[in-house]
């Protein structure tokens, strides 16, 4: 028997939101070069069974925590995505990484993994909310926004693991480091150690909750830089006075969370804790008993006393799976309506089914391969990341 759980409404909206329709207007959708099998063929299991079973070793299918169960059973390891990447470079005889999460994520596991293997994203479209709120063109830009304030010397740039490699290289470049979720604390407090500033992409809930919650700065020192306004919406004064620069990115599956919905899961849940992600914005991060990445939430909720109470404030797949795992514990999500990762959705059973047949024909499709250049630097970014003291970063 699982935990209690309330199945959201599924509007046309949800089903949207869900990958079972796509709105060409606001969508990069990408066509499968082939045949897509329908998802109403009933052989599906077991066509990506034998396509797996055909491939065997040479076959390493990582799967995200937020990938649908459908997807997730076929997921030789799961997990967030920089925990993924490492475990993908730990097997070199796998000549095909088939990742099952978004595009910058397997763009990591390119760029960890040898040039032998090949790194497979079931569906192109997946992409990330979030990580393409920052674009390379834009980040130069605000870059030499800061170099005409005269801080870009003083200025330590940060990138959470959730942005493209090319946004990765450039942190590299300029003397910064990635982050998880998890090492955030770490990774800002060395950024204070080499600099006056640090410049947060490209999630500005993640860097204002870090600043504030962690390193004990105020809102004040925090400001949010806006690549569609001049000069990002901030005057030079503003930047000068400014300890963090926060770029406007957000997720938007975490972005739905309000503190309203606290108080509302409070009341209709006596005795509930509150556990959230910190890309959440600040308002519900203050409101909420716990926060945490994701693996976090997991191992929390895992060990918590039967009869105990949670609601969850991150994707929804996730959330299902934690109450499908933890029958002896009430799990609700924080918000009442949907809230699934549309981009995670888009790799469904017909796009693995697809990709592994493919792979298993002798055909390689959807690769994922970053240039040697951007490769380079991305790796000096993550390196700064895994020389930092303290556990070795592996959740986001």
């Amino acid at each position: 028997m699982a935990g209690t759980f309330v199945e959201p409404e599924q509007t046309p909206l949800a089903l949207l939101l869900l990958g079972q329709q796509a709105d060409p207007d606001s969508e990069r959708g990408v066509d499968c070069p082939g045949d897509l099998p329908a998802p109403s063929d009933p052989d599906l299991v077991a066509r990506a069974l034998a396509a797996k079973q055909a491939l065997g070793d040479r076959l390493f299918i990582l799967g995200h925590h937020y990938q649908r169960d459908e997807v997730i059973q076929f997921a030789d390891v799961t997990g967030d995505s920089f925990k993924l990447s490492q475990q993908a470079a730990a097997r070199p005889e796998a000549e095909f990484i088939v990742f099952c999460g978004v595009h910058f994520m397997a763009e990591s596991a390119d760029i960890l993994t040898s040039d032998d293997q090949k790194v497979i994203l079931p569906d192109m479209a997946a992409g990330c909310s979030m990580a393409d709120m920052a674009e390379i063109s834009q980040v130069e830009d605000c870059w030499r926004t800061l170099e005409r304030a005269g801080v870009a010397d003083r200025t330590i740039p940060i990138t959470y693991m959730n942005s493209s490699a090319a946004i990765k290289a450039f942190t590299g470049k300029h003397h910064g480091s990635v982050c998880t979720s998890s090492n955030a604390e770490r990774s800002l407090t060395w950024a204070f150690e080499q600099g006056d500033k640090v410049l947060f992409l490209p999630d500005q809930h993640l860097g204002r909750n870090t600043a504030v919650r962690d390193l004990g700065l105020s809102l004040d020192d925090c400001v949010v830089y806006d690549p569609r306004k001049d000069n990002g919406g901030l005057s030079d004064s503003q930047i000068e006075d400014a300890r963090v620069i926060l770029w406007r990115g957000h997720c938007s599956v975490h972005g739905r969370f309000t503190a309203e919905c606290v108080d509302d899961v409070r009341e209709r849940v006596p005795g509930v804790t509150v556990i959230v992600h910190p890309e959440c914005d600040y308002s519900v991060v203050a409101k909420a008993d716990q926060v945490g990445s994701t693996e976090k939430i997991i191992a929390a909720i895992d060990n918590a006393p039967a009869g105990s109470k949670w609601a969850v404030g991150t994707e929804l797949n996730l959330v299902k799976r934690l109450a499908l795992n933890n029958p002896d514990k009430e799990i609700v999500y924080l918000d009442k309506t949907v809230c699934f990762c549309s981009t995670m959705n888009r790799i469904d059973l017909p796009h693995l089914v697809w990709a592994l047949e493919s792979l298993a024909a002798g055909h390689v499709v959807n690769q994922i391969d970053v240039d040697s250049e951007t490769e380079h630097w991305a790796k000096v970014a993550l390196d700064r990341m895994l020389a930092l003291p303290g556990p070795t970063p592996g959740r986001d």
